[in-house]
């Protein structure tokens, strides 16, 4: 690897700093970072809908988006305002690299999901029919730990390349480099990752909750927590490649 990084090892409680920094940098630009997300989610389930290859494309992209997120956490933090065309300048930075990356992702998922099956878990149906959720439920019962195995190995596959799409857009990495670079900067921050990952479950938790108030309640905790989330994308690479990110071209 290359030997001009380096990789900071942080106490276990800065992965609940991300967040806390992200809020900050939400505060200071809300209706940007939230036209921005939701941008992102729109063309991401519109691409979902779209028959046979909707799907593969909207997993392709989500590394491309995330860079973008990246580096539009860069130029808040250099004081350069934020606008919606924001959402789209990972296009413009190493893009066949983020799409592989897209790929990698999108082949690891259906290795863990081939994994579930091969291991017990129901199908849906069975030719013309298909079971309710009740009768799924109960086809579940005693292999609710394929679930569990497959939401740990999903988490450990995306925290494994979590920091990989800012690693491509600012330093120009090949898919690759940018996936052992991220292996490794996550390995040698286990501690902040997992508070990380635990902090952001409970909040998105949190914010579950109120849809027994209603679907606004929830709405109005998702326009924050996913903002959040993705600007501290770019919270947690900067802290742990050492300083602020390079600027992208």
């Amino acid at each position: 690897m290359d030997s001009s990084m380096k990789v900071v090892e942080l106490k276990a409680s800065r992965g609940a700093g991300w967040l806390r920094e992200a809020f900050g940098f939400f505060r200071g630009a809300p209706l940007a970072w939230i036209s921005m997300c939701s941008g992102w989610l729109a063309i991401t389930f519109t691409l979902i809908y779209v028959p046979q290859i909707g799907l593969v494309i909207a997993n392709f992209l989500q590394p491309v988006f995330f860079a973008s997120f990246a580096i539009a956490g860069f130029k808040q933090a250099a004081g350069e305002k934020l606008t919606m065309a924001d959402l789209f300048t990972g296009f413009k930075r190493n893009l066949r690299a983020l799409v592989t990356l897209g790929a990698v992702l999108l082949l690891a998922q259906i290795a863990i999901y081939l994994f579930m099956w091969l291991v017990g878990l129901p199908t849906a149906g069975s030719g013309d029919r298909v079971v309710t959720v009740a009768e799924y439920l109960e086809l579940l019962e005693g292999k609710e730990w394929i679930l569990l195995s497959g939401f740990v190995l999903t988490m450990m596959v995306k925290g494994a390349l979590w920091f990989a799409p800012p690693l491509i857009a600012f330093h120009g990495m090949e898919t690759m480099q940018a996936m052992r670079w991220s292996l490794y900067a996550a390995v040698s921050n286990l501690g902040a990752m997992l508070v990380y990952g635990i902090a952001l479950v409970v909040l998105l938790f949190i914010i579950w909750v109120p849809m027994a108030l209603g679907i606004y309640f929830a709405l109005l905790g998702f326009v924050v927590v996913i903002p959040v989330m993705a600007i501290s994308t770019y919270i947690g690479y900067r802290e742990v490649f050492e300083g602020d990110a390079v600027k992208p071209q």
